[in-house]
């Protein structure tokens, strides 16, 4: 059996969106806000300046899904980073695990950590104060209560089962 420490990778393990999956609700989206605003200049119409901004709206939102060269989840020797949330250290971990709900019929799967410490001592870096224009875009995660942050992993490149082992890896030997 190989030694643990031999098979962690020592720059870390960073995972990104997926290629293409938010292109057509960005450009699609961005595309007929456009055609809008051309309609309500031309006609002076009010609805179409209306779904004009709904539209943009919408495109505004998802538009962190094209970038998906950066990376938005990952672990390292001090902890997990969440895009627009921080870095959790490994000692301020409880508990990370899959958790799988159903919304109709689709299965979403979220990488579920709970917290063995309040929020302001489990967080290394809090990076949850955004610029204004940035809480309005899609974030990766969110926090039902105040020790637990689910992260959606539907967006993400990669199984959301790789995702897990290789963040619960790194937790069991850096920390957990």
């Amino acid at each position: 059996m190989a030694d643990v420490a031999t098979t962690i990778d020592p720059n870390g393990f960073a995972v990104g969106y997926e290629p293409g999956k938010g292109t057509f609700r960005v450009y699609i989206s961005a595309a007929f806000a456009i055609g809008l605003a051309a309609a309500a200049f031309e006609t002076g119409s009010g609805i179409a300046l209306i779904l004009c901004a709904g539209f943009a709206v919408v495109s505004f939102y998802f538009y962190p899904l094209i970038e998906a060269d950066r990376a938005r989840l990952g672990a390292n020797e001090y902890g997990v980073f969440i895009e627009g949330f921080g870095l959790i250290s490994w000692r301020g971990i409880k508990e990370i695990r899959l958790a799988t709900r159903a919304v109709r019929n689709i299965e979403i799967n979220e990488l579920e950590i709970t917290l063995s410490k309040t929020i302001g001592n489990a967080v290394l870096a809090d990076w949850r104060k955004l610029p204004w224009h940035r809480l309005l875009m899609r974030l990766p995660w969110r926090m039902p209560n105040d020790r637990k942050v689910l992260v959606d992993l539907e967006p993400f490149a990669g199984n959301p089962g790789r995702t897990l082992s290789e963040v619960q890896r790194r937790w069991r030997y850096f920390g957990g």
